[in-house]
């Protein structure tokens, strides 16, 4: 249960170029530049539902089983097919425009994707 929580963004790294490539329009990045993004996660063994929630409540919530291909949505909407994948204690999968890479290092949630990453602590 390691990732089970609520975590709040610390740090980021990488956004303005992570949301150019996502198609997200200049101002809705400077909009969410300082915003803290909250993603609340539940796992019950193999099964999770990731929530991340974003400026003005906007919500987007994937449910996914380890090794099992499941449809899965981007928070600009679109849906794809993907399977996550657990290595060494990280999770990984393969979005339409980035790998995504999550895991527990130092009591803290830290998400990584081709050119972001962000660190979370629990709230």
């Amino acid at each position: 249960m390691a990732f089970q929580g609520r975590w709040e963004t610390e740090t980021q790294e990488g956004y303005d170029e992570f949301c150019k490539l996502l198609g997200i329009p200049d101002d809705i990045i400077e909009k969410g530049r300082n915003y803290k993004l909250i993603t609340e996660v539940t796992q019950d063994g193999d099964d999770f539902t990731w929530t991340q929630i974003y400026p003005a409540n906007a919500k987007v919530t994937n449910k996914f089983t380890v090794g099992k291909e499941c449809d899965m949505e981007t928070i600009g909407g679109k849906k794809f097919k993907a399977t996550v994948h657990m290595e060494a204690g990280k999770l990984s999968a393969t979005f339409p425009n980035y790998h995504h890479t999550s895991e527990i290092s130092g009591g803290k949630l830290v998400e990584q994707d081709d050119n972001r990453r962000s660190t979370f602590k629990i709230c």
